[in-house]
């Protein structure tokens, strides 16, 4: 079996290399969208990581989807787009960020790059320091393609949810209450 503590070492120095005063913007702004629209967009892996933190936040009482769901709302003056690029710049997310900003949203940007492009575009930049896709053949971290990044985004989202929950005044029992009963 692979020894574990190389890889949650590498976890660990990301999340603790993560601005705290960054993140408390970023959940600050998450509770100002109470009543409004959050969606969310990533892409391949970091998307799945991203998908369950929107879920979180539907346990939470936001009104939240992703984008590209056929569910997903238009967004607008005061909603939210919040995105995920690890290396710092990808067409898509360039594009819907735009496509935001046009509507009057806010763009909140998580990326590994603490000098991103998409930070021009982004109303909020929170930077998760570590290896993504884009230069792990270079660093050679543990965790391979951009898994540091991921494994990474996984751990802050649910420290964040922690941190929501009680600026939201919700508790276990609450966010349980929004959980779907059809599985």
């Amino acid at each position: 079996m692979t020894d574990i503590a190389p890889a949650l070492d590498e976890l660990r120095r990301a999340i603790e290399s993560v601005d705290p005063a960054a993140k408390s913007a970023f959940i600050d702004r998450i509770v100002a969208a109470r009543g409004h629209h959050l969606m969310g967009y990533g892409c391949g892996r970091e998307a799945i990581q991203l998908r369950g933190f929107i879920m979180r936040l539907h346990h939470l009482g936001l009104n939240v989807s992703m984008q590209g769901d056929m569910t997903a709302l238009p967004l607008g003056p005061e909603d939210l787009l919040l995105v995920t690029a690890g290396p710092g710049d990808l067409s898509t997310v360039r594009a819907l960020m735009e496509q935001a900003r046009n509507a009057g949203a806010d763009r909140l940007l998580i990326t590994a790059v603490g000098d991103a492009p998409l930070a021009d575009h982004a109303t909020q930049t929170l930077v998760l320091p570590t290896t993504t896709m884009a230069n792990d053949q270079t660093l050679q971290p543990v965790l391979p393609m951009g898994s540091l990044f991921e494994g990474a985004l996984f751990l802050l989202f649910e420290l964040m949810v922690l941190e929501l929950r009680e600026c939201l005044g919700e508790t276990a029992e609450t966010m349980r209450a929004r959980h779907t009963n059809m599985e």
